[in-house]
C-alpha cells in the first residue's frame, strides 16, 4: 500500500495571507466550471482529431469524417456539441456548411498539449 503521508503535510498550518492571495487570482467557482466543461470537451479523442484537423484548415463535415474515419453522423453529432460549447463555428457557402474553431485561444490549447505530450 502507498504510503498517503508523504503527500500531506506533517503540521496542520494555514498561512492566511498566502490563502488571500490565491482565492483572489483563482478564478471563482461559475468560471472555473465552465473551465472544466472546456478541458471535458478535448476529452474525446474523435473530438479531439476533429478539433486538430480544425486546427489546420475550415472543413465539410466529410472532409472532418475521411479524415477522423468516423460517420458523417458521428461527425456531426460532435460538431453540435463543439458548437454549443463555442468551441467551434460554421459558415454556409450555398448547400455546403464548412467548420473552423472559434478563436486562436483553441488552437493554442491544442498546441501547448501537444507540446506538452512531446516533451515527455
Amino acid at each position: 500500500m502507498a504510503d498517503t503521508k508523504k503527500d500531506t503535510c506533517s503540521l496542520e498550518a494555514v498561512d492566511l495571507e498566502k490563502v488571500k492571495l490565491v482565492t483572489g487570482l483563482i478564478p471563482d467557482m461559475q468560471k472555473t466550471k465552465l473551465m472544466a466543461e472546456l478541458f471535458k470537451a478535448f476529452s474525446d479523442p474523435t473530438r479531439l482529431q476533429i478539433l486538430q484537423a480544425l486546427a489546420v484548415d475550415e472543413l465539410c463535415v466529410c472532409d472532418i469524417s475521411a479524415i477522423v474515419e468516423v460517420s458523417v453522423s458521428a461527425i456531426s453529432h460532435q460538431l453540435r456539441l463543439l458548437r454549443n460549447m463555442h468551441i467551434v463555428k460554421n459558415r454556409k457557402d450555398g448547400k455546403m456548411v464548412y467548420y473552423s474553431l472559434n478563436d486562436s485561444h483553441i488552437e493554442q490549447l491544442i498546441a501547448v498539449a501537444k507540446e506538452h505530450i512531446e516533451e515527455l
